[in-house]
C-alpha cells in the first residue's frame, strides 16, 4: 500500500470515525485509527489498524497534536481526518507541528473558526436568506438572563462549542431552559470563555441537517436529513435519522451560506422546521463528519471516499443522487432515549405537552423496516464496534 493510500483516523471513539474507517476501507486505503482506548469502536473495525495514544486535544493540545503526528510519520500517513471539534481545532492550531506531506482535507484555521462560531453563523445565515428565531446576544456574565418573556422557553448558547485558551480547552453544551431563572442559572454555569452567548427562542419542530462536501468553491456531495428520535429527547445526538428529499429553496440558502464562508471540506448546517410558524431556522454549522455519517453512506453519498477523491485533485463528477426514505438506528443511543422516555416524565425532559406518552415510546422503538432501516454501528460483516461498544454501554449503566 503506497503512502499516498495511508489515511490517519482521529478519534476513534466516536461513531463518525468508523464510518470513515469502513467508507475508506472500502474505497482501498490502508486506515489507522488512534483513540484514548483500546476498546474505541472505531478501532475495532476490521478494516483499521489501532494506535493507543496517552494525550487529549481538551487536555493538551499541543501534546496532543505532537503524539499524532509521530504516529503519522510511524505510520507513512498523508492524509489526517480529524472528526471531533476539539482534534479539529488542535490540528488546525498547531498543524505546523505535523510532518509536512500530512494534509488535513478541511477548512482553513481562519473559515472553521468563523463557521464554528454561532453568533457570526447566524450573521451570515440572515445574509444569505435563511431565518433565524429570535436571539439576544449576552456579551459579558454582567448582561444576565433577558427578562424578555418571547424567548422562553428558550436555549443558552455559547458562541463555541470549544472554548478556551492555551493548552486546555472546554467542551460546552446548548441548555435548555424554559424560564429566566433557569436561563441565569445556565448562564452562572458557564466560564467567562463562553461568551458571547446566545439566548434563542426554543424552535420546536424536527430537526433538519443539510450536508454539503465542497472543494476549491465547487459542491461534488449533498443530502439531507430528518432526526426521528434524539438523546436527550428533547433535542440532541440522532439516535434514529432518516433521509429525505432536500428543498431546492433550502439547498440553495444552505450553500450561499456556505459561499460566504468560503468553505473548504465537509460541513453539517444544522436547521429546524418551525413548525409554529413554519418556514426553516439555521442552529449552526459543524464543520466535520457528523454523528450519522453512515446513513448518508447507506443512502448513496460516501462523503468520506468522494473527499479524499477531491482533495486529490480528481475530476470530480456531479454530486450523486441519494435514496430517500432510508433510515438509521444507532442501537444503544435509541436505548438510552427510550430508557429517558420511560423513566421521567416529559415535564422533566422539556417536551412538550402533546408529546406521545410512554406506551406510543415503546411501539415506535420497537417499529422496524426491513431492508429500509439499517443498524448504524451492528454491521455482519464487521461486527467487534458493536461488541465494544456494548461492552462500554453495559459498564457505563451498571
Amino acid at each position: 500500500m503506497s503512502a499516498e493510500r495511508t489515511v490517519l483516523v482521529l478519534d476513534g471513539e466516536q461513531r463518525a470515525a468508523l464510518a470513515v474507517v469502513r467508507s475508506l476501507t472500502r474505497a482501498g486505503y490502508s486506515v489507522h485509527v488512534s483513540a484514548g482506548t483500546p476498546w474505541a469502536v472505531a478501532a475495532r473495525s476490521r478494516g483499521a489498524t489501532p494506535h493507543l495514544i496517552a494525550t487529549q486535544p481538551l487536555v493538551d493540545a499541543p501534546a496532543y497534536v505532537r503524539e499524532i503526528a509521530q504516529l503519522a510519520q510511524r505510520v507513512g500517513a498523508t492524509t489526517v481526518i480529524p472528526v471531533t471539534d476539539a482534534s479539529m481545532e488542535a490540528m488546525l492550531e498547531h498543524h505546523a507541528l505535523l510532518p509536512s506531506s500530512a494534509r488535513l482535507p478541511c477548512a482553513s484555521l481562519a473559515t472553521y473558526n468563523a463557521a464554528s462560531d454561532k453568533l457570526r453563523v447566524h450573521e451570515a445565515a440572515a445574509a444569505a436568506g435563511i431565518a433565524i428565531e429570535e436571539t439576544l446576544v449576552l456579551r459579558s456574565p454582567a448582561d444576565g438572563a433577558p427578562d424578555d418573556p418571547r424567548l422562553y422557553p428558550g436555549v443558552v448558547k455559547p458562541h463555541r462549542s470549544v472554548v478556551g485558551a492555551g493548552a486546555t480547552r472546554a467542551k460546552l453544551a446548548v441548555r435548555l431552559v424554559d424560564d429566566r431563572a433557569e436561563c441565569q442559572a445556565a448562564l452562572d454555569a458557564l466560564p467567562p470563555e463562553a461568551y458571547p452567548v446566545l439566548v434563542q427562542r426554543r424552535v420546536r419542530g424536527s430537526g433538519i441537517g443539510v450536508f454539503a462536501g465542497r472543494w476549491n468553491g465547487r459542491t461534488f456531495a449533498r443530502f439531507a436529513h430528518r432526526r426521528v428520535r434524539e438523546k436527550p429527547p428533547a433535542g440532541g445526538v440522532s439516535v434514529l435519522s432518516e433521509s429525505i428529499a432536500l428543498p431546492a429553496a433550502l439547498q440553495q440558502a444552505c450553500e450561499t451560506l456556505l459561499d460566504a464562508l468560503q468553505w473548504q471540506g465537509v460541513a453539517m448546517v444544522e436547521c429546524k422546521e418551525d413548525a409554529e410558524r413554519g418556514g426553516w431556522r439555521v442552529m449552526e454549522i459543524n464543520g466535520r463528519f457528523w454523528g450519522s455519517l453512515q446513513l448518508a453512506i447507506d443512502s448513496g453519498v460516501d462523503f468520506p471516499a468522494l473527499l479524499l477523491r477531491a482533495a486529490d485533485g480528481d475530476t470530480m463528477p456531479a454530486p450523486p443522487a441519494w435514496r430517500v426514505g432510508q433510515r438509521l438506528r444507532w442501537e444503544w443511543g435509541d436505548v438510552d432515549h427510550l430508557l429517558l422516555r420511560l423513566r421521567r416524565s416529559k415535564a422533566v425532559l422539556q417536551l412538550p405537552p402533546e408529546t406521545p406518552g410512554r406506551m406510543a415510546a415503546v411501539m415506535a422503538f420497537l417499529g422496524h423496516r426491513p431492508f429500509r432501516d439499517r443498524f448504524e454501528v451492528l454491521r455482519w460483516d464487521d461486527p467487534m464496534p458493536f461488541v465494544a461498544e456494548t461492552l462500554s454501554w453495559v459498564r457505563l449503566v451498571r
